[in-house]
């Protein structure tokens, strides 16, 4: 994709100014800039292939209907891929709405459509009658085919599996790609922090909203009893999430027997899509009290007056599941409240303890990227060449890959490819950046990126330079991070590819299939500063070599 030549979009038009201008909301600062690095994508010849990465209710649909619109102004198609039937008919919804004013054919393609409706729908995205569709995954069936498709924007992206996202891939070769999510799978957060897909973020949160109070408790009737009377005196609405359908309506009993003055109904996705609607628009406009219901909530719906969730099981869930969960209520001024209920007396696996664990630590606004980050940590990334969610990163790394890939499109390109050898640097220092002194995730990476790209000791110079001006003066453990960093491109041009340090405090370096040593000399490497030992080596090595 970045080789070849794909579509450059006409800058905005008078009609895009007009359209934007009608949004009934202010901007905040971070959508702006998502929307400038959105057109600049678009308009660049290169596909583009952007993450919007932010928390739900940021504005990431007000982006994507943009760039819908933009890239129907050039006689393009947009194909919308959405998780849930349930979000596919609110994006519909939406986006109708903010272009009724436009001769634009918008469809919806979703199981909720009959056969024959979809079958028409599908002859008019191949002759080109219809410009946007949005469609679950029935959008990526062999039968569906674009007359002239110029986007794909996958919302929700963690909720696709990655065979879905292959399919997708060949549809979209040359089409410019929007992936959005607030809490993008290890794999596509990666692949956006090593620079294999840029990346925006929308963090200001809206005006007026108040993070999510969530709590960790177990099982108990008096507590389910006194939050739902709570969200009911103040005349809101509660979700109680049971997510399994086969003891579902035993469990909508229960809360019955418990809560007797509470409107009480049950949704899920095995429902018949007539009566699902139905309940669903009976919740949206406040007949309900209490939906019991299965994650077919987590995506999309948009419910001010909901601000208590309760959630059976949440062991049972992946952190980014816990998270857009927890994000369908809290979508306006009140006060919400995240009820997790972990059963009594029985054991919870180490793995979800530290995902309840990551999502009670992430209680402020905007916290997604952080879950996400934590995700990552947990997980591992996942494999980028294979079907497999956790690969073998030991074996090659993420950040090799992309650079062995950029490397061999210049030379598909033709241009001059410098060889490149990596260096295996491993002594006995503590060599990192503690979060103490770099609290952000992302500034933290982005350092940890721009030194391993380093080839000249001036830019490791510079990397120092700015981290002090910046952070203030440097901690030891990131002073021997230079100090090793360093290193490696001194030895990388004297052909050396690895030096380790031995039990014995022998250091041993590796050049052209022959073995240098050192002998017995740095025994107290934990106590000696980084500066004065990778000096030594240097002086060391430098007489072995000549």
């Amino acid at each position: 994709r970045q080789s070849l030549e794909g579509t450059a979009f006409s800058p905005d038009t008078e009609w895009q100014r007009e359209f934007e201008d009608a949004f009934i909301y202010e901007e905040t600062p971070d959508q702006v800039n998502a929307l400038e690095e959105l057109k600049e994508d678009m308009e660049s010849p290169r596909p583009m292939d952007r993450l919007i990465c932010g928390d739900v209710g940021y504005g990431k649909t007000e982006v994507a209907i943009r760039a819908a619109f933009k890239t129907v102004m050039d006689n393009k198609q947009v194909g919308i891929l959405v998780p849930t039937t349930v979000l596919a008919q609110q994006h519909y919804h939406t986006f109708s709405e903010r272009m009724a004013d436009y001769p634009i054919h918008i469809e919806v393609l979703s199981r909720f459509r009959k056969p024959a409706q979809q079958k028409k729908i599908v002859e008019d995205l191949r002759t080109g009658k219809v410009d946007i569709v949005i469609g679950t995954h029935r959008l990526i069936q062999n039968d569906v085919r674009f007359k002239d498709l110029g986007l794909v924007v996958v919302d929700e992206e963690q909720r696709f599996g990655v065979k879905h996202k292959e399919r997708l891939k060949q549809l979209r070769r040359l089409v410019d790609v929007l992936t959005m999510s607030a809490t993008p799978i290890p794999r596509t957060l990666y692949m956006s922090l090593v620079g294999a897909r840029d990346m925006s973020n929308i963090d200001t949160p809206p005006l007026d909203r108040l993070p999510v109070k969530t709590m960790l408790v177990e099982f108990d009737r008096k507590v389910i009893r006194s939050a739902i009377l709570r969200e009911l005196n103040r005349d809101g609405q509660v979700y109680f999430l049971h997510n399994r359908v086969r003891t579902i309506e035993k469990m909508s009993e229960y809360i019955e027997k418990l809560v007797p003055e509470a409107t009480i109904m049950t949704a899920h996705g095995q429902m018949d899509e007539g009566e699902l609607e139905t309940i669903m628009e009976y919740f949206v406009n406040g007949s309900i009290d209490v939906l019991v219901c299965t994650t077919i909530i987590e995506s999309g719906l948009d419910i001010p007056n909901a601000n208590t969730i309760i959630i059976d099981r949440p062991d049972k869930f992946g952190l980014a599941d816990l998270y857009q969960l927890r994000g369908r209520v809290g979508r306006w001024k009140h006060q919400a409240y995240a009820y997790l209920m972990v059963p009594k007396n029985r054991e919870i696996l180490q793995s979800a303890r530290k995902r309840l664990r990551a999502l009670l630590d992430a209680q402020g606004l905007g916290a997604g990227f952080q879950i996400a980050m934590r995700d990552l940590e947990i997980r591992g990334a996942g494999n980028i060449l294979g079907t497999e969610q956790h690969g073998h990163i030991a074996a090659i790394g993420f950040t090799l890959y992309c650079n062995l890939l950029r490397r061999t499109i210049d030379r598909l390109k033709g241009k001059e490819v410098p060889e490149e050898m990596d260096v295996v640097v491993k002594l006995d220092l503590d060599a990192y950046i503690p979060t103490s002194y770099i609290p952000d995730y992302r500034q933290r990476i982005d350092i940890y990126r721009r030194m391993a790209k380093a080839l000249h000791q001036e830019e490791i110079k510079e990397i120092a330079a700015e981290m002090q001006d910046r952070f203030g003066p440097l901690p030891q453990e990131t002073l021997n991070l230079i100090e090793i960093a360093s290193l490696k491109i001194w030895a990388r041009n004297e052909r050396i590819t690895r030096i380790t340090l031995q039990r014995d405090g022998k250091i041993i370096a590796e050049r052209a299939g022959r073995k240098l040593m050192i002998d017995g000399r740095f025994p107290r490497l934990k106590r000696t500063g980084g500066r004065t030992v990778t000096r030594e080596i240097k002086r060391s090595l430098a007489r072995l070599i000549r």
